[in-house]
């Protein structure tokens, strides 16, 4: 058995704040080793604590796993997912009662088509046709949905499924709770710094190496399977703008040390291969300059973007990409969302408090009025005024002069008004490995690689060039889910 270490030469991570950069550290020695003794042997072995990595674990449990270890690099479990959103996507037949049509087919073609036709159609179909049951699998765990089915920022579509209470860290809850009964051993400041496969581009992989609290070096056996739930590589600043130089000098929406890119790079450096790469995916966050994201746009059905000259310049449900390279173009690449009070009293009770924040840090704005709002934000107050009333009039009509679909268009009416920055981050990777239908890691060659899985952010082939708003969350646990039952099955 052979160690294969990585030449991966400290790439960088922005922060969350400034996009600030820190070295990843590098591991030095790039010769083969060998193993002189395993630390521990275990079935499966998780790398990362998200949301991919919990549903992984608990769903082999629940299929027979018996030994499982996840292994953090952080000091602390939930990594993006605990911040997200959290919105589901799935059909569902109770979006009949609320006059939605939709289908596992519909939610792939949108799904295809909002990628541009760039993601594998099998990964697409093995999404929409598995999210609803996974829906169910996690209600039945705990975690509750919001009744009313609404379409999230970037989702095209009415099928977003909301949780109760604030972003996603419901789901980290609940998950993480389930694995522990399980007698899933979760292992925090546990950074992995090799995947060990039997020859360095061949053979099964074996096992991990990965470094603890104390700096020491710790190598774990897995019987069964070695699962990649380590996030994309979109805080990472010189490897994401390697794929697209755009990136460079933006911040970046994912918590701070987290989605770094050095897990992907290991299954490259043992023959795994990656796809859309320069697929990177870009949500409204700060602006240049600032350090606190206010979160106003998260359901577009409940505000509308101006730029500074109080104008609005694309429809706010437009797909993802497009918002990005609209705001991008924009004077200072920084947008405005507005909101009137009942739209702010829907946002997320996290995503409430994070805006009631920025009032105090200068990220955003309240008053009573449209006009003064706009000159406490340095928006133009007459176009803003204008501008407001065309939507509300649109909104009447059934028909929005800016583009929206009717079905999103509601009044901003309410005082006191809302005003929030929206510059442009770092959000979403859509490149990483190639995988299966199984989750199995494919290999330059197109083989599988025996013992090795991959789920969430550090995959690719899911979402094409852009990633529908709610699709990730479905995406993470319903490969999670079915990684566990493939792993039970032998595969």
């Amino acid at each position: 058995m052979t160690l294969n270490r990585r030449r991966f030469l400290a790439g960088s991570v922005g922060t969350t704040a400034a996009a600030a950069i820190t070295a990843i550290p590098a591991v030095a020695n790039a010769t083969a080793q060998k193993v002189a003794k395993w630390d521990k042997t275990v079935e499966m072995v998780v790398i990362g604590a998200g949301g991919a990595g919990l549903a992984t674990a608990v769903s082999a449990a629940e299929h027979g796993i018996k030994d499982i270890i996840i292994l953090e690099k952080m000091a602390f479990i939930g990594g993006n997912t605990a911040v997200a959103t959290g919105a589901f996507n799935t059909s569902d037949p109770a979006q009949k009662e609320q006059g939605i049509e939709d289908s596992p087919e519909l939610h792939a073609e949108q799904t295809l088509k909002g990628g541009d036709y760039r993601a594998n159609p099998e990964l697409v179909r093995t999404l929409t046709y598995n999210s609803y049951e996974t829906l169910e699998w996690l209600e039945k765990k705990g975690v509750r949905f919001q009744p009313k089915i609404l379409q999230v920022y970037g989702a095209l579509w009415p099928r977003s499924h909301a949780t109760e209470a604030s972003k996603g860290s419901d789901y980290i809850r609940v998950l993480s709770t389930e694995a522990k009964k399980q007698g899933t051993e979760i292992v925090t400041n546990a950074r992995v710094v090799d995947i060990i496969r039997e020859e360095p581009l061949a053979g099964r992989v074996i096992g991990v190496e990965y470094v603890d609290r104390a700096g020491k070096h710790i190598f774990i056996r897995a019987t069964k399977a070695v699962v990649a739930c380590a996030g994309g590589f979109g805080a990472n600043r010189e490897m994401r703008s390697l794929h697209d130089p755009r990136m460079y000098n933006l911040t970046t929406t994912n918590v701070e040390g987290t989605s770094t890119g050095e897990v992907l790079v290991m299954m490259q450096d043992i023959g795994a291969e990656v796809t859309g790469m320069d697929h990177i995916q870009c949500n409204p966050g700060c602006p240049p300059g600032r350090k606190l994201r206010v979160n106003m746009f998260s359901w577009p059905q409940n505000m509308i973007m101006v730029g500074y000259d109080g104008k609005r310049f694309i429809a706010e449900d437009s797909r993802r990409d497009q918002m990005r390279d609209a705001i991008l173009s924009l004077p200072k690449q920084t947008a405005f969302c507005i909101q009137d009070d009942y739209g702010q009293s829907l946002n997320n009770k996290g995503h409430q408090k994070d805006n009631h924040r920025a009032l105090e840090t200068g990220d955003a704005w309240r008053a009573d009025t449209l006009e003064e709002l706009a000159k406490k934000a340095g928006i133009d107050p007459a176009n803003l005024v204008k501008t407001v009333e065309e939507y509300n009039k649109g909104c009447d009509a059934g028909k929005d002069p800016g583009g929206k679909k009717p079905r999103n268009l509601r009044r901003i009416e309410k005082a006191p008004f809302w005003a929030g920055f929206a510059g442009m981050s770092v959000h979403h990777t859509m490149g990483g490995a190639v995988i299966n239908k199984d989750t199995q890691v494919i290999d330059r060659h197109g083989k599988v690689i025996p013992g090795l899985h991959a789920v969430g952010e550090i995959t690719g082939g899911i979402h094409g060039s852009n990633r529908l708003g709610g699709n990730a969350i479905a995406d993470i646990f319903t490969f999670g889910r079915l990684t566990g039952i493939a792993i039970a099955a032998g595969k």
